[in-house]
């Protein structure tokens, strides 16, 4: 029964490797062949470029666009006297997008039908409108503009109405904490 089967263990098992140098060349080759192969493979993906089909968005120009700063800090010196603006430049940048066309409500600048009621509910109503906002306005007070600003502008808007209101005269300027505490401790 045993005859059927190969009955010769004892010879020597024979692979492609015989000697030792060909050990080290076969272990350093599986090393050194599979990263050389890895980076071919990379370095012709990435060859070139290759934009995106129908799309520009990584376009110099689209990525510069979505790099520009968002703001810009500006630094004033707070001790300079502060032009303050008229009414109607006020009205021109930062009412003028809606009480020009009436949008979402808004009443038109020479609108007297729709200006009447809230004229006279008075100044200081339609200030306080004005920096808190109402309806879709959105609040004006704390922005670019000063609350005097805001202020001219609701006159200006409310004279143009038909109202009469009176120009708000400039405030004085504040003294700086210095000058406040040198004129208080200053003998009479």
């Amino acid at each position: 029964m045993n005859d059927a089967h190969d009955t010769n263990h004892d010879a020597p098992h024979e692979g492609p490797i015989k000697t030792p140098k060909q050990l080290v060349i076969a272990v350093v080759a599986s090393f050194i062949v599979p990263i050389v192969l890895i980076v071919m493979l990379a370095n012709y993906v990435d060859f070139g470029t290759k934009p995106s089909a129908g799309s520009n968005g990584m376009s110099a120009e689209a990525v510069a666009k979505r790099l520009q700063p968002i703001g810009v800090v500006e630094v004033r010196d707070a001790s300079a006297p502060r032009v303050l603006r008229t009414g109607d430049a006020v009205y021109a940048v930062q009412c003028a997008a809606c009480h020009i066309a009436g949008a979402a409500g808004a009443p038109k600048l020479d609108d007297l039908a729709a200006w009447a009621p809230r004229i006279a509910t008075g100044y200081e109503a339609l200030l306080t409108s004005a920096l808190k906002g109402k309806g879709a306005m959105a609040a004006q007070g704390g922005g670019e503009y000063s609350d005097f600003e805001i202020g001219r502008a609701v006159v200006y808007m409310a004279n143009k109405a038909g109202g009469k209101l009176a120009e708000l005269a400039v405030p004085a300027p504040a003294a700086s904490a210095p000058e406040a505490a040198a004129a208080a401790s200053a003998p009479n």
